[in-house]
């Protein structure tokens, strides 16, 4: 898959309403919950380093994991203190480096559709941590899912050069968990008027907290807690995004 390769140079202005603060603000109260002292952070899918810039701000030392080399670009024009993005997979890379934590942030972990892919990623986790180490993520839940359904939306947003129009149409696969997520990116230069159109397929598997148990018992975690994210409500069939919190064992 290529998601966010072609879109990648218009990505952080289709999140520039995304309250990234809000998010690391939330994380570093989770890692104060359960490791005070984590400092150095994985994370995967660091994207264009919005993240990783808050935490920087916090005094934490992140390395990205991000797929998108497109992407890493992005992260890297914005010099980042205390931050090295990687280009490779979540499920193979390699960082010679032990971590206090590490952290995937909006549902990453959701891309991997596959049992085989999970699990490779969670065994590379695993052996990226320290004893006892946090990882924390979020994804979507199936009860939510099921309940709530996948709405068509459309997105319009612009800044002083392009306005891009974002719709997002999905296809739900009950037996496999999965939801097709179809993108169609249309993106106008103001001053030529020329408009680009983008699409992309972008698959997203929800998952239970029972299958996430089992999966995570395999890699080698406990689970610490599970919650909505952001709020620490209890999941709910209202609750779209659930966070999940593991220790390695």
């Amino acid at each position: 898959m290529a998601n966010f390769q072609n879109y990648s140079k218009y990505y952080d202005l289709l999140y520039k309403d995304k309250n990234y603060k809000e998010e690391v603000d939330y994380i570093i109260q989770v890692l104060k919950e359960f490791d005070s002292s984590a400092k150095n952070i994985l994370e995967l899918g660091s994207g264009s380093g919005s993240h990783a810039y808050f935490l920087s701000q916090n005094g934490f030392n992140i390395t990205g994991i991000e797929r998108s080399q497109s992407m890493v670009q992005e992260s890297l024009q914005k010099k980042i203190l205390n931050f090295k993005p990687i280009q490779a997979d979540i499920t193979d890379f390699e960082v010679n480096q032990e971590f206090d934590a590490v952290i995937s942030l909006f549902h990453v972990i959701s891309y991997l559709t596959h049992n085989d892919s999970l699990i490779n990623c969670l065994r590379l986790v695993h052996k990226h941590l320290k004893p006892h180490g946090i990882f924390l993520f979020d994804f979507w839940y199936t009860p939510a899912v099921y309940s709530l359904k996948p709405e068509t939306r459309i997105k319009r947003l612009e800044d002083e050069s392009i306005s891009v129009v974002r719709i997002a149409e999905s296809t739900v696969h009950t037996l496999t968990n999965i939801v097709d997520v179809n993108f169609e990116v249309h993106i106008q230069d103001k001053k030529t008027s020329q408009t680009e159109v983008l699409k992309e397929l972008h698959p997203m598997r929800h998952f239970s907290i029972p299958e996430l148990d089992l999966l995570a018992k395999i890699a080698g975690f406990e689970i610490l807690k599970s919650e909505e994210f952001l709020t620490k409500n209890e999941p709910s069939e209202n609750t779209w995004g659930v966070c999940l919190i593991l220790r390695k064992k």
